[in-house]
């Protein structure tokens, strides 16, 4: 799956309001770039991207059945 896939899925599902599948549409971007970027600009964003996802924490506690 590349992330044109991933893109049309979120589309496709009404998943951009849900931060977790933006993310993963973020990383599989980062990969297909992977061999144009430095190592460094490579582990900027992926820390970046992982800051992200740890700052989503637990906002779908108690609204499982809406999000999931």
């Amino acid at each position: 799956m590349n992330s044109q896939d991933v893109a049309k899925y979120i589309e496709a599902t009404d998943g951009s309001s849900k931060p977790w599948l933006l993310v993963q549409l973020r990383l599989k971007k980062l990969q297909e770039r992977r061999s144009e970027i430095s190592a460094e600009e490579y582990m900027t964003e992926l820390t970046d991207i992982h800051k992200d996802l740890m700052n989503l924490g637990e906002w779908w506690l108690g609204i499982e059945d809406e999000v999931f």
